[in-house]
């Protein structure tokens, strides 16, 4: 039976290198897959997933007006499984659109994603994916300042902690930083300012 995952984590926690392994396992076995990621990252260009260390694959971007149900089926309604980078930035429609893909294609969908902002709130599609996923699995990093696990996304802005804004703001590890709840709260910003200096 197929079922809708849900794979989340803090930043670089290794989400799109995980899901490009899958990809790659699956094609190893001459099993067709669909590689789609949201339309809203465009910071290595629209319809790309890419990863920190480098790697880098085109996929089917997803936005607000796509139905990802029909494009499987227009795509390939026998492909072996689905998989959605940057699943957070995706709506409502789209993760019922997912569960229709299990429920009726029998197709399993396999998503990856932040599960909470940098201001501690849920974003839309992971929201979503928590109620309608079959299965939820947490991709595990450590704090950025200890070595406790990192729970939580802290967005920096010019050496201070930023907790109010828009939601979404594309960045990376300039911006944005996997932390565990005492540091979420409690930065080492001279930690933040070595970083922030030694990238220049």
């Amino acid at each position: 039976m197929a079922q809708l995952f849900f794979r989340y984590g803090a930043m670089n926690s290794g989400k799109t290198i995980d899901i490009l392994k899958v990809a790659h396992n699956y094609e190893e076995e001459n099993k067709p897959v669909i590689l789609m990621t949201s339309g809203v990252d465009s910071r290595d260009g629209v319809g790309y997933v890419s990863s920190r260390i480098g790697l880098k694959r085109a996929a089917e971007p997803i936005f607000s007006e796509t139905n990802i149900f029909e494009r499987v089926q227009a795509i390939n309604p026998q492909a072996a499984c689905v998989l959605i980078d940057e699943a957070q930035f995706l709506e409502k429609h789209h993760i019922l659109e997912a569960a229709r893909i299990v429920d009726e294609l029998d197709i399993p969908v396999m998503t990856f994603g932040l599960k909470n902002d940098f201001r501690n709130e849920l974003f839309e599609g992971s929201h979503y994916l928590l109620l309608y996923a079959d299965k939820i699995e947490e991709i595990k990093t450590i704090c950025w300042f200890c070595h406790k696990k990192a729970t939580m996304n802290l967005r920096i802005h010019e050496g201070h902690p930023v907790y109010e804004g828009k939601q979404v703001q594309m960045g990376g590890n300039e911006s944005y930083y996997p932390v565990c709840r005492v540091h979420y709260n409690h930065p080492l910003l001279d930690q933040v300012e070595n970083h922030v200096e030694e990238g220049q």
